[in-house]
């Protein structure tokens, strides 16, 4: 069975082993799924059982799922009324208001 060079991503597994496999310019890879949980399995040369059909996602293509590894570090933006709130409580501290 021949492969389209185009095929690029989340495949049914040609080898009918998994439920996915991935592929990359028509190639499959060992990169495997099986209910949603990735995991590794050699490509053979036997033939293709199954034809290869593109599984797509349900999931967002833009990265706005990914986080920043800092992104728990990162500070809050700048917030003009909470600095002018945090100046008054300061001054009201120094001088006893």
């Amino acid at each position: 069975m021949e492969t389209d060079q185009s095929m690029e991503g989340w495949y049914t597994d040609p080898y009918a082993r998994h439920e996915a496999r991935w592929m990359s310019q028509g190639t499959p890879t060992r990169l495997v799924r099986d209910a949603g949980i990735e995991g590794s399995d050699p490509v053979t040369d036997e033939p293709f059982k199954v034809t290869p059909v593109r599984i797509e996602s349900d999931g967002p293509h833009d990265g706005s799922d990914m986080l920043r590894a800092d992104d728990a570090e990162r500070e809050a933006p700048y917030d003009p009324k909470k600095a002018i709130r945090a100046g008054s409580d300061v001054f009201d501290q120094s001088f006893g208001l």
